[in-house]
């Protein structure tokens, strides 16, 4: 990690208060709150909103890993893949699915909703809009607190994985890399066999 880890001594009390609630939510302070917490501030809103959006969300649990997973492997967040890909096998989602969306190949759900959410974030990531039919399709199985839950989640999962790449935070030490055109933290070109 490109910080240095704060030791529990070194924490100011409301960065100790802020780590307790974290590790009271999620089982301990790791990833990218080890780094939020140098900004105690923007470490309390963050993590309200990721609680909103993890826990609290209108969206079904499976539906919020996969937004998750589109929003780490738009931006090769290892970290969050590697932490999420099995919770969200667990939900309901398809490894086959999952597979192909790591390798960058088109996934097949199962589910219309998988294949709608999916739809609808990847044009936002890589189009920065939705299509009129998309987003209606969207509203349709969502409703207007779903499709603004599916935005507000896919931006808190972007700006995570753009915090654990930007501070290159240590992959799990039991996982592996999980893209073919990731080392490290960078992009590798990958060669056709």
């Amino acid at each position: 990690m490109r910080l240095r880890k704060l030791r529990d001594d070194e924490l100011s009390t409301r960065q100790r208060r802020l780590s307790l609630r974290i590790a009271g939510r999620r089982g301990a302070t790791r990833g990218p709150f080890l780094v939020w917490l140098h900004s105690p501030e923007l470490c309390d809103r963050v993590e309200a909103l990721g609680a909103y959006v993890r826990y609290d969300s209108s969206l079904e649990l499976r539906l919020r890993e996969l937004i998750l997973l589109i929003a780490a492997r738009y931006w090769d967040a290892q970290y969050s893949w590697n932490a999420h890909v099995d919770k969200a096998v667990n939900a309901g989602i398809s490894r086959t699915a999952l597979d192909a969306l790591a390798r960058h190949r088109p996934p097949e759900f199962g589910r219309r909703e998988d294949q709608v959410v999916y739809a609808f974030c990847t044009e936002l990531l890589e189009r920065h809009f939705v299509a009129d039919e998309t987003f209606a399709d969207a509203h349709e199985l969502f409703g207007d607190q779903g499709v603004v839950d599916i935005v507000g989640t896919l931006g808190n999962f972007s700006m995570l994985a753009m915090c654990l790449n930007a501070f290159e935070v240590d992959l799990q030490p039991d996982r592996l890399a999980p893209f073919p055109d990731v080392a490290g933290y960078g992009k590798v070109v990958l060669t056709e066999s």
